[in-house]
């Protein structure tokens, strides 16, 4: 198994009026090719920050951010554009989806940026959703709508999926099935997992769990046998 993420010495800061606010301070960790990772800490700890840093949607103040051993530190913005495309799949606490497109359509604009797509019925049928494939949004359920988001994502056949809350505007049991959907991808297809929550149930089910405070990254931890998503009480 190899590095598939690394941080080193990173350090984000912000000029908030006359204070430098530091988002990220002076964070380094590792997440290996084909875990499943927890980004766990209170809101305001510097977690979304990460997040942006890692998919090349925010620029770091210093440090090194490695991704499959190129620094994407410095790059242009032409090739952020292309890091982003070939190597992230993204799922956000909101699902993003365009209303006027069906489910499928919205899973196939994918194929149009990135160059080796997976199809997108094929990765509609992956979320358990193929019979939904002609429904709008509006015609969905929220999990619903998060699993095609999902499918999305996987639909560009990316290193690694970066989700920012992905159960967050969920009940508990139709979150539970979307981190069911996210484990598969894991450990089926072999995807890079990194999840950012404040849901501490996640610290028993991770690879790895890297805990952020203040800025700081305060804890992390390899569990060499996470327990099953339902052995956990949610």
């Amino acid at each position: 198994m190899k590095e598939i993420v690394n941080f080193v010495a990173v350090t984000r800061e912000y000029n908030v009026g006359e204070h430098v606010l530091k988002a990220a301070d002076n964070i380094s960790f590792t997440v290996w090719d084909g875990e499943f990772a927890a980004i766990l800490g209170p809101s305001g700890a510097g977690k979304s920050t990460i997040l942006n840093l890692l998919g090349g949607m925010d620029t770091v103040t210093s440090g090194e951010i490695i991704v499959d051993g190129k620094n994407i530190v410095g790059l242009s913005d032409d090739k952020l554009t292309e890091y982003r495309a070939a190597n992230v799949g993204f799922v956000f606490q909101f699902y993003n989806l365009i209303p006027t497109l069906t489910a499928l359509e919205n899973i196939a604009l994918t194929g149009k940026v990135v160059k080796n797509p997976i199809d997108a019925m094929e990765a509609l049928d992956w979320v358990g959703l193929s019979d939904r494939a002609n429904h709008f949004p509006a015609q969905l359920s929220g999990g619903e709508q998060q699993r095609v988001s999902i499918a999305r994502a996987i639909a560009k056949n990316p290193t690694m999926l970066l989700c920012d809350e992905p159960t967050g505007a969920l009940d508990s049991e139709t979150g539970l099935t979307v981190l069911e959907v996210l484990r598969r991808m894991n450990r089926e297809r072999g995807k890079t997992v990194i999840i950012v929550t404040h849901n501490t149930a996640l610290e028993e089910t991770a690879d790895r769990v890297i805990r952020v405070k203040n800025g700081k990254i305060s804890k992390i931890t390899v569990n060499t046998a996470p327990k099953a998503l339902s052995e956990v009480n949610w």
